[in-house]
């Protein structure tokens, strides 16, 4: 129970490594927050496993990049709950897969500032109560792409990039108050955000990691735990990747 009591909100937790975290959560006793923008059927569902199992869950819906949204969320979880304890910034944006010069500003900075966005306006939600406890977790979920790029990636390696940044200058500025600040980031994770790619496109980035395979949504979701619960109680600032030894420092 490494998150007994613990109040969590996951953003985009309807599917994929957002979903499995809500799960492992609760596992571990957190009352989770499954958030989600279009997918309710689907959150309902990770909150109805959570609940069979005895968890603590519901599932609200906001889109991140939209801060009244996220305010009227905020009220939602403090009625329910109160205040957060746990925040993973999980929910993504689709973005377009081409090189750079293929690439108009509009679809660039769909996927640049929406990142920022959502990161922005759920942080700035939870901080206060954080301050107030003097005491709380943020993981960001990046990804390897935003120190590795790749092909195609430029939106995705620039807007992971400002994730990362951006986690360093939290960690500096909120640990005297208690708030430790980490990202997570997973390499190639099977996930239906990356049904797209032909599987001999997944088999050779599988072939490139020491492991030789690529991530599943659970292996994300328990280097999330870690870096959330007190095991990690002396990190904060941290990029840890999780990719199979695909990238080693």
């Amino acid at each position: 129970m490494l998150l007994k009591d613990k109040i969590a909100l996951i953003t985009g937790a309807s599917r994929g490594i957002g979903a499995e975290t809500a799960k492992l959560f609760a596992l571990e006793g957190a009352r989770v927050v499954v958030n989600y923008n279009n997918n309710e059927a689907a959150a309902k569902q990770v909150v109805e496993e959570i609940i069979s199992k005895n968890g603590q869950a519901f599932a609200v819906q906001a889109d991140v990049t939209d801060s009244d949204q996220v305010e009227k969320m905020m009220q939602v979880i403090g009625n329910q709950y109160g205040y957060v304890d746990i925040l993973v910034i999980n929910a993504g944006l689709r973005f377009k897969v081409a090189p750079f010069m293929q690439q108009t500003w509009e679809e660039f900075s769909w996927k640049y500032y929406g990142e920022m966005k959502s990161f922005y306006n759920s942080a700035k939600a939870v901080i206060p109560g954080m301050i107030a406890k003097k005491s709380g977790v943020i993981v960001a979920v990046s990804s390897g792409l935003s120190r590795h790029p790749g092909m195609g990636f430029s939106s995705h390696s620039a807007s992971k990039s400002a994730v990362d940044a951006l986690v360093k200058s939290l960690a500096l500025e909120l640990g005297s108050s208690g708030i430790r600040v980490n990202t997570v980031a997973p390499g190639l994770t099977i996930t239906d955000a990356t049904s797209w790619m032909p599987k001999e496109q997944q088999d050779q980035a599988a072939s490139r990691t020491a492991l030789k395979k690529n991530g599943e949504p659970d292996d994300i979701a328990k280097v999330i735990l870690f870096m959330a619960s007190d095991l990690s109680n002396h990190v904060t600032g941290t990029y840890l990747s999780v990719d199979g030894g695909s990238a080693m420092i």
